[in-house]
C-alpha cells in the first residue's frame, strides 16, 4: 500500500478582489483536487484557505506517489492486420509504430467477436511531487479571472500579483517553478503585525501558524464566524442588534486578515433621514454593519470590522465617525432637495430616458403598463384608479438626486417619496414592491397593487424584449428575463391571481403596437415563461413528470397548473395511480396506431362483453361526479374519484380485445377508451408518469 503524506499550496499575492474570493477559492481547490484525480491521486480530506492575501489547498493522507498501471490498447483485428501470407498490413504497421514497437512485439487478444492486435506495456507511477507544479499551473490559468494584470518585466498574468508560493508534500519543498517563482516552505503573516515570513515544519501546521504567529486566520468561514460574533457582541453592548447582510458579510471577510470590531456613532439628527439610505450608504459604501433596536428600526451607531488590532481603538473609531459623516450629510442633502418638488413632477424627466431604443422611454413604458395595470385590475376586481397611478408613478424616483447616488434605494425612494407626497398607501407601497422578487429567495409583493404593477412592468418587458427580437441565447440574458418570467409566474401562483398568462400577453402586445409587431410574439413569449416552471418546481422539490404530464395539456392560468400539479401529486400516492398511469400510457399508444377519427360518443348498443359494458357505466356515472369538481377546478378531488375506474380498467383490458375485426366493435372501443383518457386530461396526461 502506497504512503500517504498531507500536501500544501500555497499561492500569496497582493490583496485579492474580495467579492471574487470565495469564487477564486473554490475554483483553485477544484482544478488541484481534479488535476491529482485525473492522475489517479485522491486524498483523504480536502481544506481549502482564502484569505485577502493567500489561496491555498491542503490535502491531507494524498500518495506520495501514483500505482503502477497496466496500459493496453486494442488494435485491427487479427483478419485485417496481415494479408493472405501473413505479412502484416499497413493498419498492423500503424498501430504499432504509433506504439513505438514492431508489430512482432504486438500480444493477440480473442473475444466473442474475434480476435485482436493489442499492445500491453507496464508503466510505472510518477511521484506526487513531480506533478504537483504543473497541476498547479494548469489550475492557476483556468481561473475565473475576467481581467487579468501584469506586473514587473514578466509576461506572466494573474488576477493580482504573486509574491511567493508554498509548495510542501510532508516536510519536504517542492521546487519546480510555478508562475516563474520557486516555492519554498515559507509563507508570510499579517501585513502590519507579522509581515515576516514565517517557516513552515510541514503542512498541517500551516493555520495554526498562521493564526498564533502571524495574525492571519486563513480558514474563511472561521473568519466569518469571528466576524459575525464580533459584530454582534459589539452592537449588543451598544444595546442594539447587528444588522448583517450575507453579502456585505462574505465581503468583509474577504477583506480583512484579523478581524477587530469597532463600533462607531453618528448624530441623531441623521436618523430624520429613511433609514435606508443610511443603511445603504453604510453598508455599500463604508462596509459597516448597522445597529438596529428590537423593532428593526435604526438607531445612531455602527460596527466597522477593523483589519489591524490598533493599541488605539478610539482612533480607529474616531476616523470611521469622520469618514461617514459627510456620506450622511450628503443624504441629507439629497432628502431635502429631492422633497422640494414632487414624485409626478419628475414624470416629464422620464421621457429623455430610454428603457430601450426600440421600446421608446421610461415615459412610454410607463404609458404601457398603465394600461395593462388598470385592465389586470379590472379582472380582478381591484381599484383601477390606484394600479394606473402606481404604474404612471412607478419610474419617477429614478429622476431623483438621492436614487441618482445610490441606485440601490430605487423602488424605496418611490415610497417615502409618494408617502411625502400624499399618495395613497397603496400608491406608495407598490412602488417599491414593483421590483419584488427582485431575486431567488425575495418575497413577492405583499399588495395587490404592488403584484400588479410588478405583473405588468414584467409582462412589458418580457414581450418587448422577445418582439424586438433580443431574447435570451445561452447563457446571455442581458435583460434578466429569465429572472422576470419566474417573477411573472410566482406573482400568479404564489400571490393567487387566477388570471390567464396568454391572454395578458395578447394585451400588452396592444400596448406595443406602435414599436413592434408584438402580437407575433405573444405564443414564444408564453412558451419561455412557462418553461421556467420546470425550474420552478424542481426548486420544490416536484417531481418532473408531474409537471410534464400538466404541461402537456397546456394550461395557460399559472394559478390553475399550479392546482393540477398539486392535485396529481396528491394522485400519484394512491394505490391506484401507478395502473391507472400504464392504462393510459397503454391507450394513448392504441389510440395513436388507429386509423381514421375516432367518434365522441360511446353506442351503448355496440357493447358486447361484461367487462366493457361496466367500465362504460363506471365512466358514465363518473362523469357526472368529475364534471362539477372540474369547473370548480378541484382537480384532487376529481382524480381521487377517478380513482374508482382502476378495477373496471384492469378488467376491461384482461377480458376484451380492443383491435377487433369486427370494425364497428373496434371503433365503438376505441371511443370508449378515448372517453375515459379524456376524464383525466382534464386535469393532466398521466400517461407522462413514469
Amino acid at each position: 500500500m502506497a504512503d500517504n503524506k498531507d500536501l500544501l499550496i500555497e499561492i500569496g499575492t497582493e490583496e485579492l478582489p474580495p467579492k471574487a474570493l470565495l469564487n477564486l477559492s473554490k475554483a483553485f481547490t477544484d482544478g488541484v483536487v481534479s488535476g491529482f484525480k485525473e492522475a489517479s491521486l485522491q486524498a483523504q480530506e480536502v481544506i481549502s484557505y482564502a484569505a485577502p492575501r493567500r489561496l491555498a489547498v491542503l490535502l491531507k493522507g494524498i500518495p506520495v506517489r501514483q500505482e503502477d498501471q497496466l496500459v493496453e490498447r486494442r488494435g485491427p483485428a487479427v483478419q485485417a492486420a496481415f494479408d493472405d501470407e501473413g505479412n502484416p498490413s499497413r493498419a498492423a504497421q500503424g498501430f504499432a509504430g504509433s506504439c513505438g514497437v514492431d508489430v512482432a512485439d504486438l500480444e493477440r487478444m480473442k473475444t466473442d467477436k474475434g480476435e485482436w492486435l493489442v499492445f500491453k506495456k507496464e508503466v510505472t507511477g510518477k511521484a506526487t511531487a513531480e506533478l504537483v507544479a504543473d497541476i498547479v499551473s494548469k489550475s492557476l490559468s483556468s481561473l475565473p479571472i475576467p481581467k487579468r494584470m501584469r506586473w514587473g518585466s514578466s509576461d506572466l498574468e494573474f488576477v493580482r500579483p504573486v509574491h511567493w508560493i508554498v509548495m510542501m508534500l510532508g516536510n519536504e519543498v517542492i521546487n519546480d517553478k510555478v508562475m516563474d517563482i520557486t516555492p519554498s516552505n515559507e509563507t508570510r503573516g499579517h501585513r502590519f503585525h507579522h509581515p515576516d515570513s514565517i517557516k513552515l515544519s510541514n503542512p498541517a501546521d500551516y493555520a495554526a501558524s498562521l493564526k498564533q504567529i502571524g495574525y492571519v486566520i486563513a480558514d474563511f468561514n472561521e473568519r466569518r464566524d469571528r466576524v459575525r460574533q464580533q459584530a454582534e457582541d459589539a452592537a449588543k453592548a451598544l444595546g442594539g442588534v447587528a444588522q448583517i447582510d450575507d453579502n456585505l458579510l462574505n465581503e468583509v471577510t474577504a477583506l480583512i486578515e484579523w478581524p477587530i470590531a469597532v463600533s462607531g456613532s453618528f448624530d441623531k439628527e441623521f436618523l430624520d433621514i429613511p433609514q435606508e439610505c443610511l443603511i445603504s450608504s453604510m453598508q455599500d459604501h463604508q462596509k459597516y454593519f448597522p445597529v438596529v433596536d428590537s423593532n428593526g428600526a435604526l438607531l445612531p451607531y455602527f460596527i466597522t470590522i477593523a483589519n489591524i488590532d490598533s493599541k488605539n481603538p478610539d482612533a480607529v473609531r474616531q476616523g470611521n465617525e469622520r469618514v461617514i459623516r459627510p456620506r450622511f450629510s450628503d443624504a441629507a442633502f439629497f432628502w431635502q432637495q429631492d422633497g422640494k418638488v414632487s414624485l409626478e413632477s419628475r414624470r416629464e424627466a422620464t421621457k429623455k430616458i430610454f428603457f430601450q431604443q426600440k421600446l421608446g422611454t421610461l415615459f412610454e413604458k410607463t404609458e404601457r403598463v398603465a394600461e395593462l395595470s388598470q385592465y389586470i385590475a379590472e379582472q380582478l376586481g381591484e381599484n383601477t384608479s390606484d394600479a394606473y397611478r402606481a404604474a404612471t408613478l412607478s419610474k419617477c424616483d429614478l429622476m431623483s438626486d438621492m436614487v441618482g447616488e445610490f441606485a440601490e434605494l430605487q423602488g424605496i425612494m418611490g415610497r417615502y417619496y409618494a408617502q411625502r407626497d400624499g399618495e395613497t398607501s397603496a400608491v406608495a407601497d407598490a412602488m417599491q414592491q414593483q421590483y419584488q422578487p427582485a431575486f431567488a429567495d425575495d418575497v413577492i409583493p405583499a399588495s395587490m397593487t404592488g403584484k400588479i404593477l410588478s405583473l405588468a412592468d414584467r409582462l412589458d418587458t418580457l414581450l418587448g424584449i422577445f418582439a424586438i427580437g433580443l431574447k435570451p441565447t445561452g447563457s446571455k440574458d442581458p435583460y434578466a428575463l429569465r429572472r422576470a418570467a419566474i417573477g411573472v409566474l410566482r406573482i400568479l401562483i404564489e400571490g393567487e391571481l387566477d388570471l390567464d398568462l396568454k391572454q395578458l400577453l395578447s394585451i400588452a402586445a396592444e400596448g406595443l403596437n406602435d414599436k413592434a409587431d408584438a402580437s407575433k410574439a405573444v405564443d414564444e413569449t408564453y412558451a419561455f415563461i412557462m418553461e421556467r416552471l420546470r425550474a420552478y418546481y424542481k426548486d420544490k422539490k416536484i417531481a418532473g413528470d408531474v409537471v410534464d404530464a400538466v404541461a402537456s395539456v397546456d394550461p395557460s392560468r399559472p394559478l390553475d397548473f399550479d392546482q393540477r400539479v398539486k392535485a396529481v401529486t396528491q394522485f400519484r400516492a394512491l394505490d391506484a395511480a401507478e395502473p391507472l398511469a400504464a392504462a393510459n400510457k397503454r391507450i394513448g399508444n392504441i389510440i395513436k396506431k388507429a386509423k381514421g377519427s375516432i367518434s365522441d360518443s360511446v353506442d351503448s348498443n355496440v357493447l358486447v362483453e361484461d367487462a366493457e359494458k361496466a367500465l362504460y357505466q363506471t365512466v358514465l356515472t363518473l362523469s357526472d361526479t368529475v364534471s362539477p369538481l372540474f369547473a370548480e377546478a378541484k382537480y384532487t378531488e376529481a382524480l381521487s374519484a377517478l380513482a374508482e375506474l382502476r378495477s373496471d380498467v384492469d378488467n376491461f383490458f384482461d377480458s376484451v380485445m380492443v383491435m377487433a375485426d369486427d370494425e364497428a366493435l373496434k371503433n365503438n372501443r376505441l371511443a370508449l377508451l378515448q372517453q375515459m383518457r379524456n376524464l383525466f386530461l382534464h386535469v393532466a396526461d398521466l400517461s407522462r408518469l413514469q
